[in-house]
């Protein structure tokens, strides 16, 4: 297998933890978790392209694209706070959510697999330079975000479930976002 292959595979697998966890209704909790799965993508790709991983300079990364590329903090926390609006606050939120973190996941994953293939890393990462690779790798994260979006089940919340114990015990998620987490995913089947 490709390192692309290897990637690409490790991208898609983080867009489905993305969605599910996009759809925790809990305001701002979603986002943190989202970011812990991001920077754990961004590990696993590092690991593929054999790069240095630094986990600091990661999570920088990771919110200082969701703060610069096209307004993701202020969408992602829209669509997080919409969530809290009693019924159809919540499921509008997390439709959008869903699709927002898929995307972002996608594109984040995709961005760093093109600058990897450039023979770059984590320390000379330039978010102007990659801009418009972003914006077309967010746009197929979309697409693909919307048609998984339809066949997310019970295993996916399973798969979810797992990869954010994991997360917890790397330290990534405290015990209490983890509870809650767990607690809300659980709610959905």
């Amino acid at each position: 297998m490709s390192k692309i292959e290897a990637s690409d595979k490790i991208i898609l697998e983080h867009l489905s933890f993305s969605m599910v966890a996009g759809a925790i209704p809990i305001p701002i909790v979603d986002v943190v978790a989202i970011t812990a799965i991001q920077v754990e993508m961004l590990s696993k790709i590092a690991k593929v392209y054999e790069i240095d991983f630094n986990e600091e300079r990661a999570k920088a990364i990771v919110s200082s694209a969701s703060g610069t590329i096209i307004g993701l903090t202020i969408g992602r926390l829209g669509a997080s706070a919409v969530k809290s609006i009693p019924i159809v606050g919540t499921v509008l939120g997390i439709g959008s959510q869903m699709i927002l973190a898929g995307a972002s996941t996608y594109a984040i994953g995709k961005v760093f697999q093109f600058h990897f293939e450039q023979r770059g890393n984590f320390f000379n990462f330039n978010w102007d330079q990659l801009r418009s690779k972003f914006e077309e790798f967010f746009k197929q994260g979309e697409e693909i975000a919307k048609s998984k979006e339809k066949t997310t089940n019970k295993e996916d919340v399973f798969e979810t479930l797992a990869k954010l114990n994991e997360l917890r015990k790397q330290g990534a998620l405290t015990e209490e976002e983890y509870n809650k987490l767990k607690s809300e995913l659980l709610a959905k089947i």
